[in-house]
């Protein structure tokens, strides 16, 4: 619960809008496992020296299929 509040006032913080952060939260919620793998990845090759913009994208777009799949609500 904590989590969720914490993410969703960075999200709003960024200026994603209400129902963006909803869906957001809805995702994120069918599996959290995935995002938790997400960020242990991004934080790897940050480590590496990789810049976050470029860690984030890359890792997502390794995670593609299966973002797609929860967003379709499969």
């Amino acid at each position: 619960m904590f989590q969720e509040f914490f993410l969703k006032s960075m999200l709003k913080r960024q200026g994603m809008p209400e129902e963006q952060v909803d869906a957001m939260l809805g995702i994120v919620a069918k599996n959290p496992a995935l995002f938790q793998t997400i960020a242990a990845e991004v934080k790897e090759k940050m480590d590496a020296g990789a810049e976050q913009s470029r860690a984030m994208m890359e890792v997502l777009r390794a995670h593609e299929e299966e973002l797609r799949i929860l967003k379709e609500g499969h």
